[in-house]
């Protein structure tokens, strides 16, 4: 997915999109293989612009558009795409999917869908096994389980917990997550925490262009939202408990 000449790497520019929680944001990147091994891609973040919560479905076009034109491209200078995929808001992540089809099919370009809760694993740089856990509101958390014997985390499974349901489970992982009231509860469990810096599509772009190297990119009709919903068993289970 780079561009090469008579040896040489030239970037691709890489537009990542997160519209996934009560705020959200955009980040232009452009990204190169400096190396055969993965682990030395390269991928320089040129800006992230952060986009206000109930804001998404008038300013997400016309912020990208801004966003390019200030670095001196338009939307035909962009290579691929990195979306965030969930978990997270239903309308947010219907309308941050929704722009990124519309411009992969106008443009013929891939796309890497990035859940939020690898992202987590990712940035947070730890190995073996790594949960990662976000705030799903109304007492709940989304969680996500992972081996991670390298660079690149394998997915477990991904699952909505209640908090007392994710205390207990986080015992004997390693916990990756941006939420800080979820780290303060996990240490005093005794569940050793990375807490991490507010997750922004910077953090989408960096995983998802390992993903883009990897060949594990979605065409527009193939993607689809990851919003973790419990079964209706267990929305029963909870209604009569």
């Amino acid at each position: 997915m780079t561009f090469t000449d008579k040896g040489k790497n030239f970037p691709m520019l890489l537009l990542a999109i997160d519209t996934s929680g009560k705020n959200g944001s955009i980040a232009l990147a452009q990204a190169r293989q400096r190396a055969t091994d993965r682990s030395a891609d390269h991928n320089d973040v040129l800006e992230t612009v952060l986009l206000a919560g109930g804001t998404f479905s008038a300013q997400l076009v016309p912020q990208i558009a801004a966003l390019l034109s200030s670095h001196g491209f338009t939307k035909h200078d962009i290579g691929a795409f990195a979306v965030a995929s969930g978990p997270g808001s239903f309308t947010g992540l219907r309308i941050g999917l929704a722009v990124v089809k519309a411009l992969a099919e106008i443009l013929s370009k891939p796309i890497a869908s990035v859940s939020l809760l690898e992202v987590c694993v990712f940035a947070s740089g730890a190995h073996g096994k790594v949960m990662a856990a976000l705030d799903a509101g109304r007492t709940d958390v989304y969680v996500g389980e992972y081996d991670v014997p390298l660079n690149r985390a394998q997915v477990l499974q991904e699952l909505i917990l209640s908090r007392g349901e994710f205390l207990s489970r986080a015992t004997g992982w390693t916990l990756a997550t941006p939420d800080s009231a979820l780290a303060a509860e996990s240490l005093a469990a005794g569940v050793a925490v990375s807490t991490l810096a507010p997750i922004s599509a910077a953090d989408v772009a960096r995983l998802g262009w390992l993903k883009i190297q990897a060949g594990e990119t979605v065409q527009p009709d193939q993607l689809e939202a990851n919003y973790i919903r419990r079964t209706d068993a267990e929305m029963l289970e909870r209604i009569g408990s």
